[in-house]
């Protein structure tokens, strides 16, 4: 079992402090009377994004009730769609004011908390059988009464009855009328969750969803409340069960099998409330494994493993780069594996999430260390040392592969895998570039889905560092790494795929060393075509190339879903020397810790590359990036490029399979060859 609050506060000095914040925090929501249940359901959360700007919209939790909504670029919205979106936002606060309270009581003995939290759960438990089917859901959800989504609502439960075993705990007892509202309430979500999950696991014979992950987390946290050991056991066995959807829901290779980093939070964290419960009847599931060998520790290690340096989580397929109820969710799962498991190559993870959650150190600082933490490890500015080696990490399931070589500062990661259902990418083959301080061309990842820029560009292909045909998209499809090998001298990729566009075979090659990092990008099809290889990088170049002179203003047609829509070329990149040879075109960007990245493109004949004004990241898309776009009409076509972090590099071809990297003094061949891909010599 976890340690309870109070003992921590005897053994761990960061707890009074959070105790005091947490306390704080709950304090100015009462004098702000912003802790009344509203009587209205909520929506749905996606919802909540500017029209405009396609950011999320600012939620206050001191706001006691809303009906005009600000973007952070200040649009003042009123329309009744975001006021059900508000809702969901607003009833998650209060769920997590209750468990807060509760929590603040378990350390500090003041009855006042107990008494709040109580409050929050008996008024809860009064309103939600007053709550209709929600008749506003979409016809594709499975429709819950304080929400929109039953899944909505199974999460919210969770942070509810988790608050009400914790008052337990501490010995806090209810009167028999608040008693039978809570009851009444119980077995009210018994009876819907159960009725859900019948609805996807028997009906729609749909039992891998995430959703299921959730329903079975929120009917454990039901067993636990009425003590239903029997019933707890039924929910771990069977078809779609806690033990099944382990070894349905997440991959061989530990990922869950949507392929996204948010996702694989997501269930990850659905198991872990639904093993706590377990826990209190004795039962262990930490421990367990899938049929083919999956489990909470080797999810919490694959987390590790596709981490950058600096502790933040790649954002593949759906799933935002950023935002605080993530880091909140991040925190909590790195907490309780801390804890339970003890693998100091979690904490930067940790530490990172706190960072995002406004820690500038990233010390414990909000209510997840508060429940989960315990002071086994120290938490506060961990990153990856400098000079400590981490391996490459190959997901053959999941189709993703992150290389590292010793000595090199600069990183990838390669996804080549399935496409990951309603929450996958149009994005094979894409490449991002990383460095120790960050991600240089990161995988967006998704704004909320209430943002029409969700299909219409971070979805698509354009958006991703990789290829395009004509304009359009790839089809749905997965990849294939053909080699993988890693060397005293070098670490090496091959992928490919043949099922992005009719008759086209993409081919991209990676070559890591301990100074650069070299690309090569081959497309081969059965006919002409304009070929699209697309780069973002989230900075601006401090040295480039200059544009041709005197070139007109026009527009790059991307064809989306049927639909045209026109990115904004900024410039042609002018190559210089003899017309029909091969021409380098460098660049340097400055990067988040102050050095420096070098990238020279090889410009071929027949080849341009041009500067394109697109859509910016996730977390502010309204903040335009410019990305690269290099393109050939052609059947065969082949993209180089080369990047390092030790000074600028230059790549020149020597016939058809051999490139020459120089690097400072250095120059070393490269072939490409039919057996290992791209090889040194």
């Amino acid at each position: 079992m976890s340690m309870a609050i109070g003992e921590k506060r005897n053994m761990s000095a960061w707890v009074d402090k959070v105790l005091l914040r947490m306390k704080d925090e709950l304090d100015r929501m009462i004098e702000a009377d912003s802790l009344t249940i509203p009587e209205e359901p909520g929506g749905w959360w996606h919802q909540y994004v500017c029209p405009v700007h396609h950011a999320e919209l600012l939620f206050d939790p001191l706001e006691p009730d809303a009906h005009t909504f600000v973007c952070p670029h200040g649009c003042r919205i009123d329309e009744e769609i975001y006021r059900g979106a508000w809702l969901v936002f607003k009833h998650q606060s209060l769920a997590r004011a209750a468990l807060q309270s509760a929590a603040v009581y378990a350390g500090l003995r003041e009855p006042s908390y107990a008494e709040l939290a109580k409050r929050l759960l008996v008024a809860y438990a009064r309103q939600f059988p007053r709550y209709p089917v929600h008749p506003d859901a979409q016809p594709w959800m499975l429709k819950g009464k304080a929400f929109h989504q039953a899944l909505t609502e199974a999460i919210w439960s969770t942070t509810l009855l988790r608050a009400y075993l914790l008052l337990q705990d501490e010995g806090v007892s209810f009167t028999a009328d608040e008693r039978s509202a809570l009851d009444l309430f119980v077995s009210m979500l018994e009876s819907s969750m159960t009725e859900y999950r019948h609805i996807l696991i028997h009906e729609r014979k749909n039992p891998e969803n995430n959703y299921t992950a959730w329903l079975n987390a929120s009917l454990s946290c039901v067993y636990a409340v009425q003590g239903n050991r029997e019933a707890l056991l039924g929910l771990i066995e069977g078809e779609g069960g806690w033990k099944h959807h382990l070894s349905i829901g997440v991959k061989p290779d530990q990922l869950e099998f949507e392929g996204s980093g948010y996702y694989h939070i997501f269930v990850l964290r659905a198991y872990l409330i639904a093993a706590e419960m377990a826990e209190r009847f004795g039962v262990d599931l930490y421990s367990e494994q899938g049929s083919e060998g999956q489990s909470m520790v080797g999810m919490f290690d694959v987390l590790a493993a596709l981490a950058d340096d600096t502790g933040v989580l790649p954002a593949l397929h759906d799933g935002p780069m950023q935002r605080v109820p993530y880091a909140r969710e991040i925190a909590e799962i790195m907490e309780i594996g801390l804890a339970r498991y003890r693998k100091s190559e979690w904490i930067p993870l940790l530490s990172e999430a706190y960072r995002q959650m406004g820690s500038e150190t990233g010390e414990r600082n909000e209510l997840e260390a508060l429940l989960y933490g315990e002071d086994s490890h120290a938490v506060s500015s961990s990153t990856i040392r400098e000079g400590e080696k981490r391996g490459s990490c190959l997901l053959p399931a999941s189709g993703f592969v992150v290389g590292r070589h010793a000595g090199n500062t600069l990183s990838f990661l390669a996804d080549f895998g399935p496409h990951g259902g309603s929450h996958g990418h149009y994005d094979k083959l894409h490449v991002s570039v990383m460095h120790k301080s960050g991600a240089w061309t990161p995988d967006f990842g998704m704004v909320p889905y209430g943002s029409t820029l969700r299909k219409q560009w971070y979805a698509e292909t354009a958006s991703h560092n990789t290829v395009s045909v004509d304009g359009t998209s790839q089809a749905e499809h997965t990849g294939r790494c053909v080699a993988f090998a890693e060397s005293a001298a070098a670490t090496s990729v091959w992928l490919q795929s043949d099922a992005a566009y009719p008759g086209c075979l993409l081919d991209r090659r990676l070559l890591l060393t301990e100074n650069w990092l070299l690309d090569v990008f081959e497309v081969r099809l059965d006919r002409t075509a304009s070929v699209e290889w697309w780069m973002h990088p989230v900075s601006e170049p401090v040295h480039a190339p200059p544009y041709s002179a005197g070139a007109a203003p026009e527009a790059y047609s991307l064809q989306i879903d049927k639909t045209q829509r026109e990115l904004p070329i900024v410039g042609r990149y002018a190559a210089s020397g003899e017309s029909g040879m091969a021409q380098p075109l460098s660049f340097a960007y400055s990067l988040q810790d102050g050095s420096k990245l070098y990238h020279t493109a090889l410009l071929l004949p027949e080849q341009e590359a041009l500067s394109v004004r697109t859509p910016g990241t996730t977390v502010d898309p309204s903040a335009p990036l410019t990305a690269l776009l290099h393109r050939q009409m052609g059947e065969r076509c082949r993209f180089v490029h080369v990047y390092s972090a030790k000074g600028p590099v230059q790549v020149a071809m020597h016939g058809d399979n051999e490139l020459r990297v120089t690097c400072g003094s250095e120059t070393t061949a490269c072939k490409l060859n039919e057996e290992h891909g791209l090889t040194i010599g």
